[in-house]
């Protein structure tokens, strides 16, 4: 299929996905990187999954956007929810009250604009969960700033996030440097999934992943898809970020290229809140076979700062103001797409995710660019017609390879790598597991597939106000996968993960 600029005359550059951009502009896996000797990535990274930060990011390093564009002007939320027809006559009295969205990212902090009542930690399955003072936080800034999009709603300053009434649920993946193994994805998905009724008042509904890996395997074997399709059946909508890798690979990530799930691209809006001058942004992933289902604004996205995360550091003029900053790419519009989910459920509560995907693309606007990639059109959406056909894609088997999930990036350590059919804890089949997530049984109690992963139960407090208590992974639980010395149980509660380190001057070296 040709594809073609359809509108502004403007030729699609092609980049690397923006997360990629980012942290190899920090120099990650360079002899010069502090980090080369800790946690980090094998090739770079592509967006969120494997070894991957998450998807969208703040844009910049080597391959940043062109923020000489008009799009590069800031575009704050009270543009956005107009845009998107939140503040439309049909989304009166609209919040998101009585939704659950699970985000699975990089956690979340306490900012002015996240309101504690709102968010809840569901389990850290991050690398950083070993180290009590960084667990659940959000050392990175990508999970703030999603949360931010989602949920926010700041009175002291206007700041009003698409749906302020949700209840966050925040499941911690990623670390500083979204460093994360796709089994830890997969195993976040499947907590999700059994626990999507723990909180009555509030079903999780909606899965926000702003994230994906450059795997090529067919989501017909791959687990990352099953995983994503597994979570769809039990009646969550899955809100995928498409990736910011532009057409050159000629794919969306993976999960986002699985057909069942609903795959979110940016769409640039040239300062207007008109969608007539409104297009695909130039780094969005398009294919000649899946494509995006459809894309919302993305580009600049006034969100919150988390101070003194990584980007916060690394790239001080998205900063706006003292406690925004603005950041650009698919995360940002899947955030934007998965609270317009929350709201359309929040009026009519009995959809399945079929027909929510179903409503959002045919009442999407035609913005005549990207053989007919069209935008989120909310206000059209909560009054369209329920449609009662399903999605009759061949569904996926989940058996395939686990490091064939992972693409091209590894997580690494002292330069050994997480790989092979592996998980974190050592051999990992996908056949045994691809049942268990099936029959929703991956899970008992704190463990994952056999493996203690979190506590068994809700207790304790945070800011948050609930927090599913952590548990010590067992020691020498590497085992087999990695064999340096190194990885063992203290390691995790060192200074390495709670001294100065992490705020070095080294993280605020690179420029946008």
């Amino acid at each position: 299929m040709s594809r073609s600029r359809s509108r502004h005359g403007r030729v699609r550059r092609l980049t690397v996905a923006l997360c990629a951009a980012t942290v190899a502009s920090a120099g990650l896996l360079t002899p010069a990187n502090p980090a080369s000797a800790d946690l980090g990535l094998v090739g770079g990274l592509v967006g969120g999954v494997v070894g991957g930060l998450l998807d969208g990011l703040i844009g910049g390093g080597s391959t940043q956007f062109d923020w000489n564009e008009s799009s590069a002007t800031p575009l704050p939320m009270t543009q956005v929810n107009k845009i998107i027809g939140a503040t439309s006559t049909a989304a009166t009295g609209l919040d998101g009250t009585g939704v659950g969205v699970a985000m699975i990212d990089t956690g979340v902090v306490s900012v002015p604009g996240l309101p504690a009542a709102h968010i809840v930690n569901g389990p850290d399955l991050s690398f950083e969960s070993q180290a009590p003072n960084l667990r659940y936080l959000d050392t990175f800034g990508h999970g703030t700033h999603l949360a931010g999009i989602i949920m926010g709603n700041d009175p002291a300053t206007g700041f009003r996030g698409v749906a302020p009434g949700v209840k966050l649920t925040s499941v911690k993946v990623g670390g500083t440097e979204g460093v994360v193994d796709v089994s830890e994805v997969i195993a976040g998905i499947d907590w999700v999934v059994a626990h999507r009724n723990d909180d009555p008042a509030n079903p999780i509904r909606v899965i926000n992943l702003s994230y994906g890996t450059d795997s090529t395997q067919s989501p017909r074997t791959d687990p990352l898809s099953f995983a994503v399709e597994n979570a769809w059946r039990a009646g969550i909508v899955v809100v995928v970020a498409g990736g910011n890798a532009g057409s050159g690979p000629d794919r969306l990530d993976n999960p986002a290229a699985d057909r069942y799930v609903l795959a979110a691209g940016s769409a640039s809006t040239w300062g207007t809140t008109s969608k007539s001058d409104d297009s695909v942004s130039v780094f969005d992933s398009v294919s000649s076979g899946r494509d995006i289902d459809l894309v919302a604004p993305g580009e600049s996205i006034v969100s919150l700062r988390n101070p003194g995360s990584y980007v916060d550091a690394a790239y001080p003029t998205a900063r706006v103001g003292t406690t925004q900053f603005k950041g650009s790419g698919s995360s940002q519009a899947t955030a934007v797409v998965s609270g317009a989910v929350a709201l359309l459920l929040q009026k009519r509560p009995t959809l399945q995710p079929d027909q929510v995907k179903a409503i959002l693309k045919s009442t999407a606007t035609d913005i005549g660019d990207w053989d007919g990639i069209c935008e989120l059109n909310l206000a059209a959406a909560l009054t369209a017609t329920a449609p009662t056909t399903s999605q009759a894609w061949t569904p996926g088997t989940g058996t395939g390879s686990l490091d064939a999930a992972r693409g091209y990036q590894r997580v690494i350590f002292n330069s050994l790598a997480l790989k092979g059919e592996n998980d974190l804890f050592g051999p990992f089949g996908t056949a045994a597991w691809a049942t268990a997530s099936a029959a929703r049984t991956a899970w008992s109690g704190g463990k994952w597939m056999g493996h203690q992963m979190a506590g068994n139960d809700w207790s304790g407090t945070s800011w948050a106000a609930r927090t599913w208590a952590p548990a010590a992974w067992p020691p020498g639980f590497w085992g087999a996968v990695w064999t340096d010395d190194d990885w063992s149980s203290h390691y995790w509660t060192g200074q390495d993960w709670s001294g100065h380190y992490w705020t070095g001057h080294y993280w605020s070296s690179s420029t946008w």
